[in-house]
């Protein structure tokens, strides 16, 4: 009886002890997460902080270019030719992010080959099933059909 007695407050010092390891274990993990926010908390207010300063920055610069066509321009037209240099300008910015097919890929940018895609309806075909031909929906390995409304997965 006393070995019993033994035992199961061995199990429940254990039990304690683990529980115990536990919270110690998740307090600390919680006060270094608690750390790093605060860190990235402050950096991502940096940041915003920047980018603000820069939009102000780059509004007083479209000023001047304005202001200086507009010496030798009527209003209007300097107004005018500003907006279509910064229209430009954004195009070409949005061109420069968007991955583009003309392109090269960049070193260690690894592009998936295209399956080949066997014709459909070809005399003598014995497959017989139906979708023979069709790609495969991303992700499926299900054949899909090019002509049905909804080509993903349901």
């Amino acid at each position: 009886m006393d070995r019993i007695d033994h035992n199961d407050r061995m199990e429940h010092l254990d039990k304690h002890l683990a529980d115990e390891l536990a919270r110690v274990a998740r307090d600390a993990v919680r006060e270094e997460l608690r750390e790093q926010a605060r860190g990235q908390r402050r950096t991502a207010a940096l940041y915003a902080a920047s980018g603000a300063v820069a939009l102000y920055a780059g509004a007083a610069l479209a000023l001047t270019v304005g202001l200086v066509l507009a010496l030798g321009l009527p209003d209007w037209a300097a107004a005018l030719i500003t907006a279509v240099v910064l229209a430009a300008l954004a195009y070409a910015l949005r061109n420069a992010a968007r991955p583009s097919a003309s392109r090269p890929a960049p070193e260690g940018a690894a592009v998936p080959p295209m399956p080949p895609v066997a014709p459909r309806n070809v005399p003598g075909d014995v497959s017989g099933s139906a979708g023979a031909g069709a790609p495969a929906a991303p992700g499926t390995g299900v054949p899909t059909d090019p002509a049905a409304p909804h080509n993903g997965p349901r």
